[in-house]
């Protein structure tokens, strides 16, 4: 099986279990997968969030998951449980498909590495 065969057999496995967890079943896009993964490293999880903090949820999911790529590393976490996180090298320009390859594998990577897939 190809790299990228394997890629979206793990991508969609990724869709499947998150969408049956946390959308009875809806299809979750890759904005509200990275909200999640977010949501997961804050590690506050029974709260609810205003716009701009799901923004900054947003951010701190996408600086974890290029953090593996050398793009970011963290820098501290603030007094009320914010990871802030530091750019090491800016990300090249990368056209969309380019981005959402780059940021499905680093999603698949995650959860391998959380063991949430094998």
């Amino acid at each position: 099986m190809s790299r990228d065969e394997k890629l979206k057999e793990r991508w969609e496995l990724v869709v499947q279990k998150l969408s049956n967890q946390f959308a009875d079943g809806d299809i979750l896009d890759l904005d509200a997968i990275i909200y999640l993964i977010g949501v997961q490293e804050l590690g506050q999880l029974n709260r609810t969030f205003k716009k701009d903090q799901k923004l900054d949820l947003m951010h701190i999911a996408i600086c974890k998951l290029l953090s593996p790529y050398g793009y970011y590393e963290l820098d501290f976490v603030d007094d009320e449980g914010w990871p802030h996180y530091k750019t090491l090298e800016a990300l090249p320009f990368l056209k969309a498909g380019e981005q959402s390859v780059l940021m499905k594998e680093a999603i698949v990577n995650y959860f391998l590495e959380t063991e949430y897939i094998t």
